[in-house]
């Protein structure tokens, strides 16, 4: 049976600077195959593969799938700008330095990762928002972000 269409919600009020574990973290245990089927997208369609290279995912499984574990939402695939680089940076998330103890190379422009939908947003009310994903970005960045916003900076919408 086919469920409705979520409606979209309005996009939360990002209450300012706060770290949402957005870092590079050792990834927790991964997921069971039937919950990477069934992660749904912003379009309502299965969620697709966000990088492989570098490997992004909270889950480090390419994916932009959240979890209950994953307290920062790390649901938006984003193709990351210099701008949006030295914007997370200023916000505390150094996202260009490699952190070679957690495994992670340093992201550089260019590069697609999961970002936090809280982030991203934050990043979207300054005007240094990166370009996304909409078919790799996960549903739960909805509960941040307006679908409106988001498909005004989607690379794969024709």
């Amino acid at each position: 049976m086919l469920s409705a269409p979520r409606a979209p919600k309005r996009a939360r009020a990002h209450p300012g600077p706060v770290d949402y574990h957005c870092d590079p973290l050792p990834s927790p245990a991964p997921a069971r195959n039937d919950e990477v089927t069934t992660a749904k997208n912003v379009l309502g369609t299965e969620l697709e593969s966000c990088s492989l290279d570098p490997l992004t995912g909270f889950y480090r499984d390419g994916t932009c799938r959240c979890g209950d574990e994953d307290v920062g939402v790390h649901a938006v695939c984003a193709r990351v700008t210099e701008d949006f680089l030295r914007f997370s940076k200023a916000r505390g998330n150094d996202l260009s330095t490699p952190r070679p103890e957690f495994g992670f190379q340093g992201l550089v422009e260019g590069d697609q990762w999961c970002l936090c939908a809280p982030r991203w947003q934050e990043a979207f009310e300054a005007d240094a928002a990166p370009r996304v994903v909409l078919a790799a970005t996960h549903e739960a960045a909805l509960e941040y972000c307006a679908l409106e916003d988001l498909k005004r900076h989607a690379l794969d919408l024709a």
